[in-house]
């Protein structure tokens, strides 16, 4: 995974049914993206760690626009394995 598939990544909406709250979800996001930028430039600054995301929360909607929490926690899964990977690299 690159910082420009966190970047590209899209949620669907949810209204009416439990979600995340969007502005939560795309701040922690942007953490993301700027670890795996760094680690893509060779100098991760302040890097989140597997377990940092791993125990990501995020407050739930549920009548106002959120992001589909399956959609959002699957992706977070793969940021998991990414993010081992670039450690795993970095040894």
């Amino acid at each position: 995974m690159l910082a420009s598939d966190v970047t590209a990544k899209r949620f669907r909406p949810t209204k009416f049914r439990q979600g995340y709250d969007q502005g939560e979800v795309d701040t922690f996001l942007d953490r993301v993206h700027a670890t795996l930028a760094g680690y893509e430039q060779g100098r991760p600054v302040e890097p989140l760690t597997p377990e940092e995301v791993t125990n990501a929360r995020f407050t739930p909607t549920a009548w106002r626009e959120g992001y589909a929490q399956g959609e959002v926690d699957d992706f977070l899964d793969e940021v998991v394995v990414a993010l081992r990977q670039a450690q795993q690299r970095r040894r």
